[in-house]
């Protein structure tokens, strides 16, 4: 039996007017924060294994009156505490994590706090006010001051937009830039979460959590200071117009000259800093989550994670069937029928079933009986889920969530977002209440990374902003999908869950792949795409292929449907950035094992021997076939009865390359 301590040390305020620096170091006393104020500064450093990866960074917040809490602020007491314990996670990559930090509060006004957290793989703060009345922030202040010449890996901003304010409409999509942090594009914004490699060998990594009703980071290279990245935030939208997308989106016009209204006390979002040794505890990093604001749910029962038959990325491709497919009843319900045949949870509707350019979700068209397919899928044991344009949604929220909760839908697909501004983080959050009055689930596309929310609303099981496997129906030949792979999981997946889209069953090795908007294909091999339901945090996950491939391919697709979606436990067993990475996952008393490499061919020695507990097992392998260099459809399966997990065996990956393995205790 485990015995679980919280340990919390609440200190009495204590005066500290004459002090100028504060110091909160991790309970394994490894990470440091230091805050130095006085009346000129107020200014964050860090610092790991004696090394600064952080050197001093003024911090502060700029209200609308001209006021500003920071520089100049004393600091008029300080408090402390700590706390050691076990949270309940449910549906994230463990059952529960461990909370473990060390906090220090300082007063720096008469209603104003910043709380700083250190645990041992990384620093935390945030701004508090206990101001009663409405105020408008009219800026936020984080210039990030690395030690020195450092390399960033960062996704740039993919808005054409030549101005900032233009670029504040993005979809959070993009492949990496790995460059020198002296020479970061001083013209483009960054999206978080991004990395810096600092002079010590650390790697840090730059995000944010409890992202509420408060526009996200962006991060600008500073014109003037050198290895400095700098905050950047959008104003409030002042006037908007609806456009865009087929008319489902809200175009910003006009913006107000302050970023956030705030109507009374609150906290804001945690400034959060990984700081990782090595790439695998990177990868490892549960501080998004355990930053995010506790559930606001009692009960989570009803949420029900799963996979998800998609329609929209192979173009509703059905062949071998009597009818004309595309979005109709006949489609769908085949569509239904894969997914009841495979133990598949949920089909999605994208696109399509609502009319087109009305941004009005009630109206749905005719070639679509959606009371007619709730009921055909509930038949088959199967959840449908609806595909929303954002205007449409945000406009109608409160009737939509309960005339399709009364029909039987289980959840929506909101989409086209594209911004972070605070009109849309604060959506985020209604979207989510909402649908969950209603015992339904989201998955937000056209958004920004997940930021605490899937913690804080467990009903949103997933999050696009990720550069996903839709880029390849149309991405060209140059775009290198199989390196952005193997550097998601420290960087955007520490962020929390994302809808990559996995599940791709034409697979083009190196130079094969081509740009086919209704037959698409991925970059890498099949066991590639395999992996990637153990490589990705989803629990909510697509299965994107049409169901005429995988019924082509009974093994793939069988080894795909019984593949967990949320997890007991998870270990990165062995990583390294933009090369490759591979994590443990646990269900119950099985491991699954995932493992993906980049264009490099790889022998992964896979040590099985951190399984405690089991004698012998059945091993089922899904590994590249001899000849995946050259045709990424090539694959073996191979299963061993009688196992010895104490053996460390070696499974080889081709260019592009991956494996996934099942391990099944003996007598299951």
């Amino acid at each position: 039996m485990r015995i679980y301590m919280t340990m919390v040390l609440a200190a009495a305020m204590a005066t500290a007017a004459s002090a100028k620096t504060f110091t909160v170091t991790s309970p394994d006393s490894r990470v440091t924060a230091t805050i130095d104020a006085d009346a000129q500064r107020f200014d964050l450093s860090a610092s790991a294994d004696g090394a600064l990866v952080l050197g001093p960074s003024p911090l502060s917040v700029i209200l609308s009156d001209g006021t500003v809490i920071g520089p100049s602020a004393k600091v008029r007491a300080t408090g402390h505490r700590s706390v050691d314990t076990m949270i309940p996670s449910p549906l994230y990559r463990s059952a529960e994590v461990r909370d473990n930090f060390n906090e220090l509060t300082l007063r720096v006004a008469r209603d104003w706090d910043v709380v700083v957290r250190a645990y041992n793989d990384g620093v935390a703060y945030r701004f508090v006010t206990r101001h009663k009345k409405p105020f408008e922030i009219a800026d936020e202040t984080a210039s990030l001051r690395f030690p020195g010449e450092a390399t960033v890996v960062t996704p740039y901003n993919n808005s054409s937009g030549k101005t900032l304010s233009a670029q504040y409409r993005t979809s959070f999509e993009n492949t990496y830039s790995t460059v020198p942090l002296s020479e970061v594009d001083r013209n483009r914004l960054s999206f978080l979460p991004l990395v810096v490699s600092v002079p010590s060998g650390h790697k840090v990594l730059v995000s944010e959590s409890a992202l509420e009703n408060y526009p996200g980071m962006f991060l600008l290279a500073d014109s003037i200071e050198p290895y400095t990245l700098q905050a950047d935030f959008a104003p409030v939208p002042k006037t908007r117009v609806q456009g865009g997308h087929n008319n489902l989106q809200m175009l910003t016009t006009e913006r107000e000259d302050f970023i956030a209204r705030v109507y009374g006390p609150r906290s804001f979002p945690w400034r959060m800093i990984v700081i990782a040794q090595d790439d695998a505890t990177l990868a490892a990093t549960d501080m998004t989550y355990l930053l995010g604001e506790p559930s606001r749910l009692d009960d989570t029962s009803w949420i029900k994670p799963g996979k998800v038959a998609w329609d929209w990325w192979n173009d509703w491709n059905l062949i071998g069937v009597p009818f004309k497919t595309g979005v109709n009843n006949d489609t769908y319900k085949a569509y239904i029928d894969f997914a009841s045949a495979n133990g598949i949870e949920y089909v999605i509707l994208d696109e399509g079933w609502a009319v087109n350019l009305k941004a009005d979700l009630m109206q749905v068209v005719p070639e679509i009986d959606l009371p007619m397919l709730v009921d055909y899928a509930d038949s088959k044991g199967v959840g449908l889920i609806l595909w929303a344009g954002y205007h449409a949604f945000d406009r109608d929220m409160e009737n939509v969530c309960r005339h399709y909760s009364d029909m039987g839908i289980k959840g929506f697909k909101t989409d086209f977002m594209d911004h972070d501004d605070q009109l849309i983080t604060d959506f985020n959050y209604r979207a989510a209440e909402t649908a969950a009055k209603y015992n339904m689930i989201v998955d937000f596309h056209g958004t920004s990374k997940p930021a605490g929310l899937n913690r804080t609303w467990p009903n949103v099981v997933n999050f696009e902003g990720v550069f996903g496997l839709e880029q390849m129906k149309w991405a060209d030949e140059s775009t290198d999908m199989v390196t952005y792979d193997v550097m998601v999981p420290f960087i955007r997946q520490v962020a929390g869950p994302l809808d990559y889209t996995q599940g791709a069953m034409s697979n083009a090795a190196k130079g094969n792949y081509r740009p086919i908007y209704n037959d698409p294909m991925s970059q890498g091999t099949r066991c590639r795409q395999l992996a990637l339901y153990m490589i990705f945090d989803s629990p909510l996950t697509m299965l994107c292929d049409t169901p005429s491939n995988y019924s082509r391919e009974p093994e793939s697709t069988a080894f795909i449907a019984s593949t967990p979606t949320v997890w007991d436990e998870t270990r990165v067993l062995d990583a390294k950035m933009g090369e490759y990475i591979v994590p443990a996952r646990r269900s119950g008393d099985e491991w699954w094992i995932g493992g993906i490499t980049d264009w490099t061919p790889r022998d992964m020695k896979v040590d099985l021997s951190f399984i405690p507990g089991i004698e012998s097992a059945t091993i089922e392998v899904m590994a590249d076939g001899a000849n995946a260099h050259r045709n990424g459809r090539d694959y073996s399966r191979t299963v061993t009865t009688g196992a010895k997990l104490g053996a460390s065996p070696t499974v080889h990956l081709a260019p592009g390359g991956g494996f996934a393995m099942r391990i099944t205790p003996a007598g299951r």
